[in-house]
């Protein structure tokens, strides 16, 4: 069914929300069905800003025709992101999907393990799972996210940029990102990343995965799980690489694996990746809907 087939009320606008998790207050984005027959709770990359994702979860509500509620949970540690689900999603009576893109992929992966009953299906997007040995940047981003100093100084020299003129500040961000990116993608970067506590929670974060990461995933639960699990790649993303491609097609055959060659690893920055990825996660949603009678 074409996009231009939808009835006008799967259009709906996205709203920001605070909600306090455990002492911590975070930004949430919601869409809210009417008579929702699933949730989505979609769990965004590094730096965990929710306003880089709105054009996608637009899309997505609109893609599955109203008939999916969307909440997407900006930046929180994992635990409270766990805590999350318990205080906000514990009395909802449908099933939860889980959509996670970069690190949010592994974050999706570990509340799903963590949550078999609530949780019925689980969606990784370009999913940054294994430090990637091949990769020229991430020993690069590594050493800066480890050292205090540079942390300190490249938060410091970004969250200067807030004192321009709102014009100026457009500028540079539209002329050094690049002018594909979308409205919405620009505006999330004027608002919300040139902040001192956004990139150094951004590099905390850094440090904490490739931490994490040196562990290998965990196989035995996705092999177990295959049939509830889905992962896109793109064709070249060292944060993403093919070569977990072919790993997680190794060691869990019969997984549901797709890769695409037309964005990048910040697809939610242009509208034609929000659109696209957000038409395959809704493929992989309406899949579930069938299967389960809805």
């Amino acid at each position: 069914m074409g996009r231009d087939q939808f009835d006008s009320k799967a259009k709906r606008t996205a709203h920001f929300r605070s909600c306090n998790v455990s002492s911590y207050t975070t930004e949430l984005l919601e869409i809210h069905a009417d008579d929702p027959q699933m949730h989505v709770l979609f769990i965004p990359g590094n730096p965990g800003v929710v306003a880089f994702y709105k054009d996608f979860v637009e899309s997505l509500y609109e893609f599955l025709e109203g008939h999916v509620s969307v909440t997407a949970i900006g930046h929180t540690s994992h635990t409270k992101k766990m805590d999350f689900i318990k205080q906000e999603l514990e009395n909802i009576e449908v099933p939860i999907i889980l959509v996670g893109h970069s690190i949010g992929s592994y974050m999706a992966i570990d509340i799903f393990r963590r949550s078999l009953e609530k949780v019925t299906y689980c969606v990784g997007l370009y999913p940054f799972l294994e430090i990637n040995p091949e990769s020229k940047m991430q020993p690069i981003i590594q050493k800066i996210a480890a050292s205090q100093v540079l942390s300190v100084a490249i938060s410091l020299i970004i969250a200067s940029l807030k004192f321009l003129p709102s014009w100026a500040l457009r500028l540079i961000v539209t002329n050094s990102l690049g002018k594909s990116w979308s409205a919405t993608a620009l505006e999330a970067t004027c608002s919300h990343l040139v902040q001192y506590h956004t990139i150094r929670n951004s590099l905390f974060m850094t440090m904490t995965e490739f931490q994490k990461l040196t562990e290998t995933p965990d196989w035995a639960f996705m092999r177990e799980n295959r049939e509830k699990l889905a992962f896109l790649f793109g064709v070249d993303d060292h944060w993403a690489p093919l070569q977990m491609f072919e790993e997680i097609s190794n060691q869990v055959p019969g997984i549901a694996l797709s890769t695409e060659s037309n964005h990048t690893h910040t697809f939610s920055c242009t509208e034609a990746g929000s659109s696209f990825v957000a038409k395959y996660v809704a493929s992989l949603i309406k899949n579930q809907l069938l299967c389960s009678g809805h």
